[in-house]
Protein backbone atom coordinates (compact mmCIF):
# COMPACT_ATOMS: atom_id res chain seq x y z
CA UNK A 1 0.00 0.00 0.00
CA UNK A 2 2.79 2.27 -0.97
CA UNK A 3 -0.24 5.02 -1.89
CA UNK A 4 -1.03 5.59 1.95
CA UNK A 5 0.88 7.61 4.54
CA UNK A 6 1.15 4.58 6.83
CA UNK A 7 3.13 3.00 4.59
CA UNK A 8 6.72 3.08 5.55
CA UNK A 9 8.72 4.12 2.18
CA UNK A 10 5.72 5.93 1.16
CA UNK A 11 6.31 9.11 -1.40
CA UNK A 12 4.27 10.83 -3.82
CA UNK A 13 3.26 8.85 -6.95
CA UNK A 14 5.64 10.83 -9.34
CA UNK A 15 8.35 9.67 -7.42
CA UNK A 16 6.71 6.19 -6.73
CA UNK A 17 7.04 5.59 -10.54
CA UNK A 18 11.02 6.12 -10.88
CA UNK A 19 11.42 3.59 -7.90
CA UNK A 20 9.47 1.11 -8.62
CA UNK A 21 11.00 0.78 -12.19
CA UNK A 22 14.23 1.10 -10.31
CA UNK A 23 13.45 -1.74 -8.02
CA UNK A 24 12.22 -4.00 -11.30
CA UNK A 25 15.16 -2.87 -13.74
CA UNK A 26 17.39 -4.69 -10.89
CA UNK A 27 15.32 -7.60 -10.11
CA UNK A 28 15.52 -8.96 -13.71
CA UNK A 29 19.24 -8.37 -13.75
CA UNK A 30 18.65 -11.07 -11.05
CA UNK A 31 15.57 -13.27 -12.25
CA UNK A 32 14.61 -12.34 -15.85
CA UNK A 33 11.36 -14.37 -15.34
CA UNK A 34 10.32 -13.14 -12.24
CA UNK A 35 6.48 -12.31 -12.04
CA UNK A 36 6.30 -8.65 -10.46
CA UNK A 37 2.73 -7.46 -9.25
CA UNK A 38 2.76 -3.42 -9.12
CA UNK A 39 1.40 -1.60 -6.35
CA UNK A 40 -2.23 -0.62 -7.76
CA UNK A 41 -5.57 1.44 -6.07
CA UNK A 42 -8.18 2.01 -8.41
CA UNK A 43 -8.35 5.59 -9.37
CA UNK A 44 -5.18 7.95 -10.33
CA UNK A 45 -3.18 5.63 -8.11
CA UNK A 46 -3.57 2.57 -10.60
CA UNK A 47 -4.02 4.93 -13.56
CA UNK A 48 -0.64 6.31 -13.33
CA UNK A 49 1.46 3.43 -12.61
CA UNK A 50 -0.10 1.24 -15.56
CA UNK A 51 0.68 4.46 -17.56
CA UNK A 52 4.64 4.81 -16.80
CA UNK A 53 5.08 1.23 -15.46
CA UNK A 54 3.45 -1.28 -17.75
CA UNK A 55 6.44 -2.55 -18.85
CA UNK A 56 7.41 -2.79 -15.43
CA UNK A 57 4.79 -5.28 -14.16
CA UNK A 58 2.92 -9.00 -14.58
CA UNK A 59 0.26 -7.80 -13.25
CA UNK A 60 -1.15 -5.11 -10.38
CA UNK A 61 -2.46 -5.22 -6.82
CA UNK A 62 -5.78 -3.51 -5.51
CA UNK A 63 -7.06 -3.72 -1.86
CA UNK A 64 -10.27 -3.17 -0.75
CA UNK A 65 -12.25 -3.76 2.97
CA UNK A 66 -15.59 -3.11 3.64
CA UNK A 67 -17.18 -1.83 7.29
CA UNK A 68 -20.69 -2.67 8.82
CA UNK A 69 -23.85 -0.89 7.08
CA UNK A 70 -27.34 -0.50 8.09
CA UNK A 71 -29.80 -2.61 6.31
CA UNK A 72 -29.21 -6.28 5.29
CA UNK A 73 -29.22 -5.49 1.24
CA UNK A 74 -26.62 -2.86 1.88
CA UNK A 75 -24.28 -4.72 4.05
CA UNK A 76 -24.03 -7.47 1.45
CA UNK A 77 -24.39 -5.47 -1.80
CA UNK A 78 -20.97 -3.33 -0.72
CA UNK A 79 -18.72 -5.99 -1.48
CA UNK A 80 -20.02 -6.99 -5.11
CA UNK A 81 -20.08 -3.34 -6.09
CA UNK A 82 -16.92 -2.04 -4.98
CA UNK A 83 -15.33 -5.13 -6.85
CA UNK A 84 -17.19 -4.24 -10.04
CA UNK A 85 -16.26 -0.80 -9.79
CA UNK A 86 -12.22 -1.81 -9.35
CA UNK A 87 -12.89 -3.84 -12.29
CA UNK A 88 -14.81 -1.18 -14.57
CA UNK A 89 -11.78 0.98 -13.46
CA UNK A 90 -9.57 -1.51 -15.17
CA UNK A 91 -11.39 -2.08 -18.22
CA UNK A 92 -11.53 1.88 -18.66
CA UNK A 93 -7.20 1.56 -18.36
CA UNK A 94 -7.44 -0.96 -21.12
CA UNK A 95 -9.54 0.72 -23.17
CA UNK A 96 -7.90 4.44 -22.32
CA UNK A 97 -4.11 3.80 -21.95
CA UNK A 98 -1.83 3.45 -25.27
CA UNK A 99 0.47 2.04 -22.29
CA UNK A 100 -1.53 -0.97 -22.62
CA UNK A 101 -2.19 -2.46 -25.61
CA UNK A 102 -1.28 -5.55 -26.56
CA UNK A 103 -1.17 -6.00 -22.91
CA UNK A 104 -2.60 -8.38 -20.52
CA UNK A 105 -1.94 -6.65 -16.94
CA UNK A 106 -4.60 -8.46 -14.81
CA UNK A 107 -5.53 -7.43 -11.31
CA UNK A 108 -4.30 -9.18 -8.53
CA UNK A 109 -6.68 -8.76 -5.73
CA UNK A 110 -5.16 -9.91 -2.77
CA UNK A 111 -6.40 -8.32 -0.05
CA UNK A 112 -10.49 -8.11 0.60
CA UNK A 113 -12.77 -8.34 3.27
CA UNK A 114 -15.39 -7.01 5.45
CA UNK A 115 -13.02 -4.23 8.83
CA UNK A 116 -15.76 -3.48 11.48
CA UNK A 117 -16.51 -4.02 14.82
CA UNK A 118 -15.47 -4.86 18.64
CA UNK A 119 -12.17 -6.33 18.55
CA UNK A 120 -13.11 -9.61 20.36
CA UNK A 121 -10.57 -11.76 19.42
CA UNK A 122 -7.31 -9.24 20.10
CA UNK A 123 -6.02 -6.61 18.64
CA UNK A 124 -8.05 -6.61 15.55
CA UNK A 125 -10.12 -9.80 16.10
CA UNK A 126 -13.21 -8.68 14.97
CA UNK A 127 -16.52 -11.78 14.56
CA UNK A 128 -18.44 -11.90 11.60
CA UNK A 129 -21.77 -12.83 10.96
CA UNK A 130 -24.01 -14.20 8.80
CA UNK A 131 -24.52 -11.09 6.95
CA UNK A 132 -20.53 -10.82 6.18
CA UNK A 133 -20.73 -14.06 4.92
CA UNK A 134 -23.41 -13.24 2.64
CA UNK A 135 -21.18 -10.68 1.71
CA UNK A 136 -18.30 -12.87 0.80
CA UNK A 137 -20.20 -15.09 -1.34
CA UNK A 138 -21.36 -11.97 -3.44
CA UNK A 139 -18.03 -11.04 -3.76
CA UNK A 140 -16.38 -14.43 -4.68
CA UNK A 141 -19.69 -14.42 -6.96
CA UNK A 142 -18.64 -10.82 -8.05
CA UNK A 143 -15.01 -12.10 -8.76
CA UNK A 144 -16.49 -15.17 -11.01
CA UNK A 145 -18.09 -12.59 -13.10
CA UNK A 146 -14.97 -10.84 -13.74
CA UNK A 147 -12.65 -13.38 -13.62
CA UNK A 148 -11.06 -12.42 -17.22
CA UNK A 149 -9.57 -9.22 -15.20
CA UNK A 150 -8.82 -10.87 -11.74
CA UNK A 151 -5.32 -13.04 -11.86
CA UNK A 152 -6.19 -13.51 -8.24
CA UNK A 153 -7.65 -13.12 -5.01
CA UNK A 154 -6.93 -13.60 -1.41
CA UNK A 155 -9.09 -13.14 1.42
CA UNK A 156 -7.16 -11.40 4.18
CA UNK A 157 -6.96 -12.82 6.55
CA UNK A 158 -6.76 -16.31 7.64
CA UNK A 159 -6.59 -16.40 12.00
CA UNK A 160 -7.64 -14.12 14.50
CA UNK A 161 -6.63 -10.76 12.85
CA UNK A 162 -10.13 -10.04 10.74
CA UNK A 163 -9.44 -14.01 9.61
CA UNK A 164 -11.95 -16.48 8.46
CA UNK A 165 -10.54 -18.48 11.91
CA UNK A 166 -11.39 -17.49 15.60
CA UNK A 167 -8.75 -18.89 18.31
CA UNK A 168 -8.81 -18.89 21.85
CA UNK A 169 -6.39 -20.84 23.85
CA UNK A 170 -8.20 -24.18 23.70
CA UNK A 171 -10.12 -24.29 20.88
CA UNK A 172 -11.12 -22.35 17.50
CA UNK A 173 -13.85 -22.29 14.98
CA UNK A 174 -14.52 -21.57 11.26
CA UNK A 175 -16.22 -18.26 10.59
CA UNK A 176 -19.46 -18.05 8.90
CA UNK A 177 -17.32 -16.25 6.17
CA UNK A 178 -14.57 -19.06 6.44
CA UNK A 179 -17.76 -21.33 5.73
CA UNK A 180 -17.97 -19.49 2.40
CA UNK A 181 -14.76 -19.88 1.66
CA UNK A 182 -14.55 -23.62 2.36
CA UNK A 183 -17.59 -24.10 -0.04
CA UNK A 184 -16.65 -22.41 -2.44
CA UNK A 185 -13.66 -23.15 -3.16
CA UNK A 186 -14.53 -27.00 -2.59
CA UNK A 187 -17.74 -27.38 -4.35
CA UNK A 188 -17.78 -23.92 -7.17
CA UNK A 189 -16.94 -24.58 -10.66
CA UNK A 190 -14.04 -23.61 -12.30
CA UNK A 191 -15.61 -22.27 -16.08
CA UNK A 192 -17.67 -19.06 -15.44
CA UNK A 193 -20.97 -19.00 -17.54
CA UNK A 194 -23.26 -15.99 -17.61
CA UNK A 195 -26.40 -15.24 -15.03
CA UNK A 196 -29.40 -13.03 -15.36
CA UNK A 197 -30.63 -12.33 -12.04
CA UNK A 198 -32.93 -10.26 -9.57
CA UNK A 199 -31.58 -7.00 -7.73
CA UNK A 200 -32.22 -8.92 -4.16
CA UNK A 201 -30.34 -12.00 -5.44
CA UNK A 202 -26.43 -12.23 -5.87
CA UNK A 203 -25.75 -15.57 -8.46
CA UNK A 204 -23.10 -16.84 -10.14
CA UNK A 205 -23.17 -20.48 -12.24
CA UNK A 206 -19.64 -22.51 -13.92
CA UNK A 207 -18.88 -25.21 -15.06
CA UNK A 208 -16.45 -27.98 -13.49
CA UNK A 209 -13.01 -28.32 -15.37
CA UNK A 210 -14.46 -31.33 -16.56
CA UNK A 211 -17.25 -30.52 -17.53
CA UNK A 212 -18.86 -33.25 -15.42
CA UNK A 213 -20.69 -30.62 -13.27
CA UNK A 214 -22.99 -27.48 -13.65
CA UNK A 215 -22.77 -25.19 -10.29
CA UNK A 216 -25.37 -22.72 -9.42
CA UNK A 217 -24.44 -20.42 -6.59
CA UNK A 218 -27.17 -17.79 -4.72
CA UNK A 219 -27.38 -15.46 -2.02
CA UNK A 220 -30.46 -14.67 -0.54
CA UNK A 221 -30.38 -11.27 0.62
CA UNK A 222 -33.26 -10.87 2.35
CA UNK A 223 -34.73 -11.78 5.71
CA UNK A 224 -37.63 -13.54 4.00
CA UNK A 225 -37.64 -16.96 1.69
CA UNK A 226 -37.95 -16.89 -1.77
CA UNK A 227 -39.15 -18.70 -4.69
CA UNK A 228 -37.08 -17.85 -7.62
CA UNK A 229 -37.71 -18.71 -10.98
CA UNK A 230 -35.14 -20.91 -12.88
CA UNK A 231 -34.16 -21.59 -16.22
CA UNK A 232 -30.77 -23.50 -17.32
CA UNK A 233 -30.55 -23.53 -20.91
CA UNK A 234 -27.59 -25.74 -22.93
CA UNK A 235 -27.05 -27.75 -20.28
CA UNK A 236 -27.85 -31.67 -20.19
CA UNK A 237 -28.97 -32.49 -16.41
CA UNK A 238 -29.08 -36.07 -14.98
CA UNK A 239 -31.29 -35.31 -12.38
CA UNK A 240 -28.62 -36.00 -9.42
CA UNK A 241 -26.74 -33.66 -7.30
CA UNK A 242 -26.38 -31.67 -4.35
CA UNK A 243 -27.40 -28.92 -2.46
CA UNK A 244 -25.20 -26.75 0.23
CA UNK A 245 -26.98 -24.20 2.09
CA UNK A 246 -25.72 -21.36 4.71
CA UNK A 247 -28.36 -19.75 6.49
CA UNK A 248 -29.20 -18.21 9.72
CA UNK A 249 -30.51 -14.88 11.31
CA UNK A 250 -28.25 -11.27 9.84
CA UNK A 251 -25.95 -11.96 13.51
CA UNK A 252 -25.73 -15.04 13.48
CA UNK A 253 -21.92 -16.55 14.10
CA UNK A 254 -19.72 -18.91 15.57
CA UNK A 255 -17.41 -18.79 18.47
CA UNK A 256 -14.53 -21.09 19.67
CA UNK A 257 -17.06 -22.14 22.53
CA UNK A 258 -20.15 -23.04 20.29
CA UNK A 259 -17.98 -23.45 16.88
CA UNK A 260 -21.38 -25.13 15.17
CA UNK A 261 -23.94 -22.71 15.46
CA UNK A 262 -23.57 -21.56 11.62
CA UNK A 263 -22.87 -24.89 9.04
CA UNK A 264 -23.14 -26.19 5.73
CA UNK A 265 -25.90 -27.95 5.38
CA UNK A 266 -25.50 -30.67 2.48
CA UNK A 267 -28.80 -32.71 0.89
CA UNK A 268 -29.33 -34.64 -2.33
CA UNK A 269 -31.20 -33.10 -4.78
CA UNK A 270 -33.40 -34.67 -7.70
CA UNK A 271 -34.62 -32.82 -11.10
CA UNK A 272 -34.51 -29.51 -10.99
CA UNK A 273 -37.75 -27.76 -11.34
CA UNK A 274 -38.28 -24.18 -12.86
CA UNK A 275 -38.69 -22.77 -9.38
CA UNK A 276 -35.71 -22.98 -6.52
CA UNK A 277 -36.50 -22.40 -3.10
CA UNK A 278 -34.42 -20.19 -0.97
CA UNK A 279 -34.07 -19.73 2.82
CA UNK A 280 -34.01 -16.46 4.25
CA UNK A 281 -30.86 -14.98 4.59
CA UNK A 282 -28.45 -17.63 3.14
CA UNK A 283 -26.12 -18.95 0.27
CA UNK A 284 -26.97 -22.25 -1.63
CA UNK A 285 -24.41 -24.05 -4.08
CA UNK A 286 -26.02 -26.33 -5.90
CA UNK A 287 -23.88 -28.96 -7.43
CA UNK A 288 -25.58 -30.34 -10.18
CA UNK A 289 -24.52 -33.87 -12.50
CA UNK A 290 -24.13 -33.13 -16.09
CA UNK A 291 -24.93 -36.09 -18.55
Amino acid sequence: EMYGSWQLGNVPLAQYVNRHNAFVDAIRKVDPDATLIAVGAAGDWSRTMLEKCADHMSHISEHVYWQGRDGLLAHVKQAPESLRRIAEAHRAYRRDLPSLKGRDIRIVQDEWNYWYGPEVFGELGTRYFMNDALGCAAALNEFTRNSDLFFMANYAQTVNVIGAIKTTKESAALETTGLVLKLYRRQFGTLPVRVATSPTLDASAAWSTDKRKFTIAIVNTTTRPAKVPLSISGVSLRGTGTRYTIAGDPKAHNDPSDPMRVIIREAPVGAVSDTLELEACSVTLLSLDVN
